[in-house]
Formats: structure tokens, sequence, C-alpha cells
């Protein structure tokens, strides 16, 4: 009996896992990608990682925004003025929420202002909205 019992359990903990997957499938299905590209005045990318590191990072999070990374150029020369990130959303609408509220949060206003006192901190962003293909092994 307990060896049935414990068949069950195998069998109910499978099923489980199956619903929570084909779950977890369901909610990548729409999720889409944005690759953002800063480009810096010259000698600001310091000023530019430590507002992300210490303000924007938890802004981000804070109105559902997932990040996936950022980089710099290997170039030495063009890391002193480029800053590349990948963020994820559900969806292009909920992207557009999240930025909406991330831009009229108090607390990112207040933290872009004493970021710029010397000066603005990026001079160019580009935005590319992304949708993995089939083959992606990231979705």
């Amino acid at each position: 009996m307990k060896l049935w019992g414990l068949l069950i359990a195998m069998g109910l903990t499978v099923v489980g896992w199956t619903g929570f997957a084909a779950r977890a499938d369901k909610k990548t299905e729409t999720r889409v990608f944005e690759l953002r590209t800063y480009t810096s005045p010259p000698g600001k990318m310091k000023a530019l990682h430590a507002r992300f590191r210490d303000h924007t990072n938890k802004l981000f999070e804070k109105h559902g925004m997932t990040i996936i990374g950022f980089w710099n150029p290997v170039d030495p020369e063009k890391a002193e003025q480029t800053l590349i990130y990948l963020l994820a959303f559900p969806s292009k609408e909920a992207a557009a929420k999240s930025w909406q509220a991330f831009r009229d949060d108090p607390e990112w206003k207040a933290a872009k202002e004493a970021s710029e006192q010397d000066g603005k901190l990026v001079d160019k962003v580009e935005s590319v909205y992304l949708s993995p293909t089939d083959y992606s092994p990231l979705k």
C-alpha cells in the first residue's frame, strides 16, 4: 500500500510540474526584450554606471522590468562612451506601462537630477524591441 501511495504522489508531482511548465511557457509566449544602447558624453561613464548600480536597477525591478544584463564594448575607447543593456517584459504593452511608471516615479526624478548636477550622463538612447525566434534558447 505504501508503494501505491508513493507512486500516486510521484504521479501528482509530475502532473503538477507539467502544469507549471505549461503555464511558464504561456507566460513567455508574448515576452519581448528591449535592447537599449546609451551613448554618454566623454568622462561620464563612471557616473552612469553608478546611477544604474545605486538607483536605476532597483527602480527597474520596482516597475516590473526584468534585467537580463549590462555590457560595455570590449574596445576601451567605445567602452568609455557606450553602455548596452537588455530588459525583458511580459509584452510590449507591459513595457510601455513600466516605462511610464518609471519616468513618473519621484525617486527616479530625484536620482536623475542628483546624478546630473555636473552635466547630463546620456547624449543618445537607442531602443529596439525584440521577439525571440522559435529556436532561441532565451524566450
